[in-house]
């Protein structure tokens, strides 16, 4: 697989930043499933990550536009899933309601090429393992992963995941201590952030902004989208973000 193409025949305006999102989480989903050794099922309307009990099932609609077929398919992976079950739907258009999951929204947001400020603090690209190990410990614990916990080193952040095209992995420190961590992939011309975290030690402190100025700055050619949460969304606004469409998400749990 390769994600690194910095060129995008998509257009970067709100109605076209589903597909901008769907695409660039395909090619993160799909390395991340290859760096842990996990099936990756490719449908020309979802991919599919089917993972171990604690990794669990990922499941992304990349298309808005599956077919009956599809459909049942994607329900048959739910039903026979290990572990627990996220499905990311870019476009809200996919009825998975008779599945029985929880059901939520989040933004997508797009920032257009430009100017990006440097960050208060150290960000540095991972390239040691040592570091990518803090990195997975941050993001275990800001977004309170308790499924990869006791905490396992390599298995949210294996070894290759930084050695795939066009993604990488930063963290922010505080006077040398890893205070927060971030990935950003690159993938047909357009860039995309996920796992901004900040260790519980050192919120309010500037970690998140400083992640996402670091990843940025690597990127500043190449439009970017995120999901964000309610609580990511002011930082992403305050980098130049705007809310382009609504994105569906279901949880088994």
């Amino acid at each position: 697989m390769t994600t690194e193409s910095r060129t995008t025949d998509q257009p970067t305006s709100p109605a076209g930043a589903p597909t901008l999102q769907a695409r660039n989480s395909a090619a993160f989903w799909t390395a991340t499933g290859e760096s842990r050794g996990h099936e990756v099922i490719r449908r020309r309307g979802f991919i599919a990550v089917d993972g171990d009990q604690r990794a669990g099932l990922r499941i992304l609609i990349r298309e808005p536009d599956l077919d009956p077929a599809e459909v049942t398919e994607v329900g048959e992976l739910v039903r026979r899933a290990l572990g627990p079950v996220l499905v990311e739907d870019p476009f809200s258009s996919t009825d998975l309601s008779h599945l029985g999951m929880r059901t939520w929204q989040m933004p997508i947001m797009l920032r257009l090429p430009g100017p990006v400020d440097a960050p208060a603090l150290d960000v540095t690209r991972v390239r040691r393992p040592e570091d990518l190990q803090a990195a997975e410990r941050i993001v275990i614990e800001g977004f309170e992963l308790d499924g990869f916990e006791p905490h396992r080193a390599g298995e949210l952040f294996p070894t290759t995941l930084i050695e795939q095209p066009g993604v990488d992995v930063f963290t922010a420190s505080v006077d040398g201590v890893p205070a927060g961590a971030g990935v950003s992939v690159v993938a047909d011309g357009v860039a995309s952030h996920y796992w901004i975290a900040a260790s519980t030690a050192f919120r309010s402190r500037g970690v998140g902004r400083a992640v996402m100025l670091g990843a940025l700055a690597h990127v500043a050619d190449l439009p970017a989208t995120l999901t964000a949460s309610k609580l990511g969304r002011p930082l992403y606004e305050s980098l130049g973000y705007r809310v382009a469409s609504p994105s569906t998400w279901c949880a088994s749990a």
